[in-house]
């Protein structure tokens, strides 16, 4: 009997946020990259024991809950200035989830700092990677709950 990989528990406890400034539309683009798997044992935790993640019901209820959780877990300054994000949507990929965010009306950066408490309270060995495209640079930072911030300052 044949079974898919992504019905095993992983071994490891990742998620990857890639943060590109795209200037000409004055935008930070932000994609937050999961297992699927793990945020639902989170939603199941937090919020409700009923939610199957990648199913095409209720999507707009699981919307709401991985706005609220991001909202909460993940923050973002520019220029010394503490900025909202706008949770644009979410896609699916083998056991992945993607999701993605916006920071609208952002006309320069000279300073970008992040931080991404995501599923710390769930996984002990949980580390997020943040990979930035800012002002031409790319920079990577490895966040984990003891060092869990991203300072990049530009000339």
């Amino acid at each position: 009997m044949l079974t898919c990989a992504f019905t095993y528990p992983h071994k490891y406890y990742v998620s990857i946020t890639q943060v590109e400034y795209v200037q000409e539309k004055e935008s930070v683009q932000i994609i937050i990259q999961m297992f699927t798997e793990d945020l639902e044992k989170l939603i199941h935790e937090r919020y409700d024991k009923e939610v199957v993640l990648n199913t095409q019901t209720i999507e707009k209820k699981i919307d709401n809950y991985i706005d609220l959780y991001l909202s909460k877990k993940v923050q973002f300054k520019i220029n010394n200035q503490p900025t909202e994000f706008k949770f644009v949507g979410k896609e699916y990929e083998d056991d992945l989830i993607f999701c993605y965010l916006e920071i609208l009306n952002v006309p320069n950066i000279s300073q970008f700092e992040a931080s991404n408490y995501v599923l710390f309270e769930m996984f002990e060995q949980q580390q997020n990677i943040i990979k930035t495209n800012i002002n031409n640079q790319n920079d990577s930072f490895v966040l984990t709950p003891q060092n869990n911030l991203a300072t990049i300052t530009f000339k």
